[in-house]
């Protein structure tokens, strides 16, 4: 997947809300690789590649200085379509959780929800 990360914010506090949010945003050219095979006639961006959008948000936007990396993919409910050229938003709320994060992402393009992800994240320590 060649589509950058635009940062729009980074893990921070929202007026009014409790916890951390980010945003970032993804534009999907038509030129992607991935739909050259899904599907010829039909393009649509994989739920994977959904999946990996939310990754790489939580890797540019994640809170404090540690470094972070995957624990686990702990759920991904698909619910609309990404089509070439569409821009996906990716906005999420992280949680503390012990030795780690945990992010809850709804990425979304100008038609709506596309899909909601939520990442596990452990926090690394460095020596």
């Amino acid at each position: 997947m060649r589509a950058a990360p635009e940062v729009v914010r980074r893990a921070s506090a929202d007026a009014g809300q409790p916890g951390l949010s980010s945003e970032v945003r993804f534009r999907i050219a038509p030129e992607e690789p991935v739909f050259a095979g899904h599907y010829p006639d039909f393009p649509i961006f994989p739920g994977v590649c959904v999946v990996e959008c939310a990754h790489r948000a939580a890797l540019a936007t994640a809170p404090g200085p540690a470094a972070i990396s995957l624990r686990a993919l702990e759920s991904a409910r698909f619910i609309g379509p990404v089509f070439p050229g569409d821009v996906l938003t990716v906005r999420a709320d992280w949680k503390a959780v012990d030795g780690g994060w945990t992010y809850t992402a709804t990425a979304a393009t100008e038609r709506g929800t596309s899909a909601k992800v939520r990442l596990g994240f452990r926090t690394e320590v460095t020596p």
